[in-house]
């Protein structure tokens, strides 16, 4: 058994496909075909099942591919601490983030951060901030940015605050609303709302900013990204409530403050064991003074 066969079996089982995974890891289909075969016969098992229309894991493989997987990352981490140990840093950085992130200009940070290490492969995934922490959690992801209510800490992970602020109502121009200097809950309470989907950590919020003070609001429509989001509120099917720092960022639409609203913390997280090379790197630059949003 050797990390390359490891490396074709993490391909086929990721693309469903041995033609696929041949091409994914620049080799003629014959050979890693060849090499999984030998692995399979070395281990006794099959690891795909096998038909006209389609492969997959076999019960074997399915108990394979997390080893093999952890195998290859810890092979990848060793190679990058040897680099390090000479002054290079490379490897992998995996960064994720909610779509509202504001405490930084993320895009900027990660330029800055590819000028500095070239040889460092950067991934940046966006995702819900429950699901963020457990992908840190995981090891999935190095680093992960999160918006979440006053007082929540994750667990498992280390974190630190970076920025907070309160949400504003975003209406279209013709909104009614739309002429106000501020507004409250109680008068938000009247409207129908565009919002993340229910649970989420975005959503609860707004959710509990609203019981708190005794009222319910209509949620009509439930989106999954913020782009969404604004296109419905931009033709008048609803009003949304967002973090006001990220908001800077929007055309067209009217942002009004909101006396008693809900209240977003961004804060970073990253894993409670020795980050790699890369991700310590990125810490770093963090730590040393990131690019504000809009520099």
């Amino acid at each position: 058994m050797d990390l390359q066969q490891m490396r074709y079996v993490v391909a086929v089982a990721e693309t469903a496909s041995f033609t696929r995974a041949a091409e994914q890891c620049h080799v003629v289909q014959s050979a890693l075909s060849h090499q999984v075969a030998r692995l399979e016969k070395e281990l006794g098992a099959r690891l795909f099942e096998r038909t006209s229309r389609r492969v997959r894991l076999s019960p074997a493989g399915e108990a394979f591919l997390p080893a093999a997987r952890q195998a290859l990352e810890a092979a990848e981490r060793a190679r990058a601490e040897v680099a390090a140990a000479t002054g290079e840093i490379r490897g992998r950085l995996t960064v994720g983030s909610i779509p509202t992130v504001a405490a930084v200009d993320l895009p900027a940070v990660l330029r800055d951060y590819r000028l500095r290490h070239p040889q460092v492969r950067i991934s940046l995934r966006t995702g819900a901030s429950e699901r963020l922490v457990e992908q840190v959690r995981d090891g999935a992801l190095d680093v992960a940015f999160l918006g979440v209510q006053p007082g929540f800490r994750p667990q498992g992970v280390r974190d630190r605050e970076l920025a907070h602020g309160r949400h504003v109502a975003v209406v279209a121009p013709g909104h009614p609303l739309a002429t106000r200097h501020e507004v409250d809950l109680r008068l938000l309470s009247e409207e129908v709302f565009v919002d993340f989907a229910d649970g989420s950590a975005a959503r609860a919020q707004s959710d509990r900013a609203f019981a708190a003070v005794g009222l319910r609001r209509e949620v009509a429509f439930e989106v999954s990204g913020v782009e969404l989001m604004v296109r419905m509120v931009r033709h008048g099917l609803g009003i949304a409530l967002l973090p006001a720092a990220f908001t800077a960022e929007l055309h067209g639409l009217r942002c009004v403050p909101i006396t008693d609203g809900p209240v977003r913390v961004e804060r970073l997280v990253w894993s409670r064991f020795t980050p790699s090379p890369a991700a310590s790197a990125f810490l770093a630059l963090l730590d040393s003074g990131t690019p504000s949003p809009g520099a």
